[in-house]
């Protein structure tokens, strides 16, 4: 958005919350006094409706259910969280900024003033000048693992239980859209709609008929049920007073009050199994976070060129030692092996002469971060060769120990390794790119050709605040963040050696048999799921590209398109 639409912007903004305010005044609705029934401290005895506590979930599995999002479907009545993700991950850190700065004003409108003043607000400055394909990618990437944590379980298992679902929310529907439709199967969203430009910006306003709050969330579940008693939905749940207009058009209607004091939903009882997502902050970003965010930085960036730094300066048998003076916890489980060539020389009988020809180890890691094979190297205290797909140049450039990119091209691939492993020891990462969810993505075979001396290796992370890892950021940031973590921990276990009978070279296996047999003993030894998912699968889903090649926009918005429409499908193809 240039310069001269904002200045038009901006007092356009300020006659809109001038006419909620005055509409607000003039009809002194119990919404501006009591915006939620919950904050207010209504009691079951003085709501128009039961409590969601008195409905029973028998034989609901073929009526519709219409539901509110925030503080009904969610825990928490505030969708600022939210907005401020979209601020962040599709804005920039001055914008979130500017966000958190404003926010006792949206607090100031939305609950004394106009509960759509204060949401008009949110949507201008998290969405002012911003492209919509970027706002519908963190939608489908970064919000679906935030909102997940924050389901209440109680109108979850009602809304879940009924076959028809239907949500009407006054967030704008580009953001919710997602993550309702593909994680908990809703037939349709009515939301607000964002006002878009013909190149494809969003201005920051909403189009007619405004915020979806009172008169007209009703109005937009009439005109998608029609008037007719007998077409209406069989069940309603809200939270606050300005759900009720379209609450009475319901059969049944519900309340969900006290929403803060209970447990969201565990995982085991999600309808989809999160997966795959993005965005760099860990936790759920409240006012309150967001101002120990803002403290932090200033300490933790430094700290985190200074663990870099040193992490490359120093020699391998300290690195450890140093990382863990400046704060980083690193736990080490098994013995991991010694420095073969200085063994080499003592070879026993068992040994295939395949084996000893090689001078090194390979070593079968999971994937949590790129810093993985560093981790391995610091850990056994020597260098080691990692080999990559597609990393920075920025850390190829910033790596301590040497890196060589893979071309995808099979024989080449496996001529490359075998020289490698020659050469000293070697890590891969079979998985081909990360995962930050307690799975294991589908491990390539290519390794297990290659030799028979393999140590798996169970590789685990502990962050708090930032994902050292991103499929749609600058993956050369990816060890800074991970570093600017105030004590990021590092979990490295080393397995037994695969036993020479279960290889390829010695024991007469097929790649694809050695390959899931360590992909099974790592999940196993992590307490994770294994999967048939892949490096394009991932890429897919959270960038709208295989992970390779920089899409051009329009085909990256066809590919977005063709993600949402297959993560059903992927999202279940474990074993």
């Amino acid at each position: 958005m240039g310069k001269q639409q904002l200045e038009h912007s901006l007092p356009a903004l300020f006659q809109s919350m001038l006419w909620h305010f005055q509409q607000a005044w003039a009809s002194r609705r119990p919404s501006i006094k009591q915006p939620s029934s919950t904050s207010c401290g209504a009691t079951a005895s003085t709501l128009p409706f039961p409590t969601i506590d008195s409905c029973s979930l028998n034989n609901r599995e073929m009526q519709t259910v219409v539901a509110d999002l925030d503080g009904t479907l969610l825990r928490s009545s505030s969708s600022f969280p939210y907005f401020m993700l979209i601020a962040f991950e599709a804005g920039s850190p001055l914008r979130a900024l500017l966000l958190l700065l404003i926010s006792p004003l949206v607090y100031i409108l939305y609950y004394f003033i106009s509960e759509a003043a204060g949401i008009s607000l949110l949507i201008f400055v998290s969405c002012a000048g911003l492209k919509v394909s970027a706002i519908e990618s963190v939608a489908r990437a970064v919000l679906p693992k935030f909102y997940l944590e924050d389901m209440h379980p109680v109108s979850y298992k009602l809304f879940t239980a009924c076959a028809h679902r239907y949500v009407v929310t006054a967030n704008p529907r580009i953001m919710v859209e997602p993550f309702l439709k593909e994680y908990l199967g809703v037939d349709a969203v009515m939301g607000t709609e964002i006002q878009v430009s013909k190149s494809g910006y969003a201005t920051g306003f909403v189009t007619a008929p405004g915020v979806l709050v009172g008169a007209h969330k009703e109005h937009a579940v009439k005109k998608n049920f029609g008037t007719r008693a007998d077409d209406a939905p069989d069940v309603a749940l809200g939270d606050r007073p300005t759900d009720y207009p379209f609450m009475r058009l319901c059969k049944e209607a519900y309340m969900v009050v006290g929403s803060k004091d209970v447990e969201a939903v565990p995982k085991e009882e999600y309808l989809k199994p999160l997966i795959f997502h993005d965005g760099r902050l860990v936790c759920r970003p409240t006012p309150l976070m967001c101002m120990v965010v803002i403290l932090w930085t200033p300490i933790g960036l430094p700290l985190a060129i200074l663990r870099v730094s040193l992490g490359i300066l120093f020699h391998p048998r300290w690195k450890l030692s140093v990382l863990r003076f400046l704060g980083v916890v690193v736990h080490v489980k098994g013995t991991p092996p010694p420095c073969p060539r200085a063994t080499g020389s003592d070879t026993s009988t068992t040994t295939s002469s395949s084996s000893s020809r090689r001078g090194g180890v390979l070593f079968v890691c999971s994937h949590r971060t790129l810093l993985d094979p560093l981790f391995v190297s610091f850990v056994l205290r020597r260098p080691v060769t990692a080999v990559t797909y597609s990393i920075s140049r920025v850390s190829e450039w910033l790596s301590p120990i040497k890196t060589v990119r893979l071309t995808r091209n099979r024989s080449f691939d496996a001529n490359t390794m075998s020289s490698l492993l020659n050469e000293g020891d070697l890590v891969v990462c079979p998985e081909g790119t990360t995962c930050r969810e307690p799975f294991l993505l589908r491990f390539s075979a290519l390794f297990a050709e290659l030799a028979d001396q393999i140590v798996p290796v169970a590789m685990n992370i502990k962050i708090t605040m930032f994902h050292g890892t991103t499929a749609r950021g600058w993956k050369g940031l990816d060890p800074f963040f991970f570093f600017m973590n105030p004590r990021p921990t590092y979990e490295v276990s080393f397995l037994d050696q695969l036993p020479l009978e279960l290889t390829c070279l010695s024991g007469a296996k097929t790649s694809h048999q050695v390959a899931n047999y360590i992909q099974g003993t790592l999940a196993n030894s992590l307490g994770f799921q294994c999967t048939n998912l892949t490096r394009k699968d991932k890429y897919m889903v959270l960038a709208g590209n295989d992970g390779v090649v920089q899409q051009q926009p329009d085909q990256r918005s066809k590919l977005l398109q063709h993600s949402c429409s297959n993560t059903s499908e992927i999202s279940y193809k474990l074993y």
